[in-house]
């Protein structure tokens, strides 16, 4: 059994281009999470539980917005999907304005959210639209290259926004500590003030590039009505997306599979503080998980579908996960946090993989079964959450909270790569 499209052929490269011009853009506001986290703990005095408030607000909105954003891409089609999303996506970064002004840890979670709810809709229209433009053999060749985009955005924005957040963190951590009444009060003022430029920028770029989008000839790409069994030579009516487990089972791995890339991403800045290592530092470590993400997507490239399938590749990537999340917890130095980062070397390929699975063979339910698809993403939420739960309430290790909140995911993800894919296809 085979899904088609009538697309049916390879769209050309300018679809593809501007669909990894949006996935930079996914990954710079996504992954400026990894600054935000230590730098609202900075200005607002946080714990870790409190500050990873800052993943729930921005991975929760997909779980609330992806199956809308069905509803809003059936009724206006991918290419306005992603002008409004652009659009929403410049609101929420000026949010960030009126929130740093009157120290607003919630004004901040609320611009947050508003940005989550915007890379749901785009992310609904941009990841099935990766997947259908060609041969769903090489969908995960297609999400690598854009993934590469996504990554290399994200390894820049802790530079970026580390540089220009978190500053001198350990002196001004002190004098905030050290100052009282209204020198305190300045302080807090001039380290919060430090969002509205780029926030700003950012703003002018989403909608800039809105309208760009709207202009270009974006082809819509449609999905046949029904599938096709070959072996049988007929169509197979469908009638309900209950009628697919494998796409809930793909829906779940997302899931686990955010959340352990939240885990790796996010979180390795606060793994790195426990393991000793200064704030400066510390913050600036999400680049070095992403940097190994992106060579995993480069090996992904070169590999699918010519060497080895999406299937094999999620195979190894979950077990390569299972033994770098060990390691992890099995050193005690400053090393572990190496095999934290190389985590997204195993993570790289995950996404590409596990998103086309899903959603094969749907037919003319593609569009709700990306959004469901979608709405895994609010693993990134909860995993953090559980992981400062563990550690800060349950005084659980470090270590040993991440390796309870990690392993899991991945022994999840190799099930998948298994045979959770192939579940109620009747696949060889």
């Amino acid at each position: 059994m085979q899904q088609t499209t009538k697309s049916g052929q390879t769209q050309g490269p300018k679809p593809l281009i501007i669909i990894c011009a949006l996935f930079f853009i996914f990954g710079f506001v996504t992954w400026a999470n990894g600054t935000l986290i230590p730098f609202f703990k900075l200005s607002f005095g946080l714990s870790n539980l409190q500050a990873f408030f800052v993943t729930f607000a921005s991975y929760m909105a997909y779980f609330f917005l992806a199956l809308p954003s069905s509803w809003i891409l059936k009724k206006v089609g991918f290419k306005n999907g992603i002008v409004l999303g652009l659009v929403i996506l410049g609101l929420g970064s000026l949010i960030f304005i009126p929130a740093a002004q009157t120290r607003t840890f919630g004004l901040f979670l609320t611009g947050i959210f508003v940005q989550g709810a915007a890379l749901a809709l785009l992310q609904t229209a941009s990841n099935p639209y990766l997947t259908i433009i060609g041969p769903i053999e090489s969908a995960a060749k297609r999400i690598s290259i854009a993934g590469i985009c996504n990554k290399f955005a994200g390894m820049i924005v802790p530079l970026i926004m580390g540089s220009l957040f978190l500053k001198n963190a350990s002196e001004v951590e002190k004098q905030i500590k050290a100052a009282t009444g209204a020198v305190h009060e300045q302080l807090l003022n001039d380290v919060l003030g430090r969002v509205n430029m780029p926030y700003i920028v950012l703003a002018i770029v989403f909608c800039l590039f809105a309208v760009f989008i709207k202009f270009t000839n974006l082809p819509e790409v449609e999905v046949e009505e029904d599938v096709i069994d070959e072996s049988k030579g007929e169509v197979v009516k469908h009638t309900s997306i209950f009628q697919f487990p494998h796409l809930f089972l793909g829906a779940l791995c997302i899931f686990v599979y955010v959340g352990a890339e939240v885990m790796a991403g996010d979180i390795i800045g606060i793994y790195g503080r426990e393991l000793g290592i200064s704030a400066e530092i510390s913050g600036k470590l999400t680049s070095i998980t992403l940097f190994s993400m992106l060579i995993g997507y480069i090996i992904g490239i070169v590999t699918i579908p010519k060497y080895i399938s999406q299937q094999k590749a999620l195979r190894i990537c979950a077990i390569l996960g299972i033994i770098f999340t060990v390691l992890s917890f099995a050193i005690s130095s400053w090393f572990a946090v190496i095999f934290v980062a190389l985590l997204g070397l195993a993570n790289s390929l995950m996404w590409p993989a596990i998103f086309p699975l899903g959603i094969s063979h749907l037919g003319k339910f593609t569009k709700i079964g990306s959004a469901i698809m979608i709405m895994g993403i609010a693993g990134g939420a909860l995993m953090p959450l559980l992981y400062a739960f563990l550690n800060e309430k349950l005084h659980i290790n470090f270590q040993l909270a991440y390796l309870l909140t990690v392993l899991p995911c991945y022994l999840y993800i190799l099930y998948f790569a298994i045979k959770g894919h192939k579940a109620g296809l009747h696949l060889e």
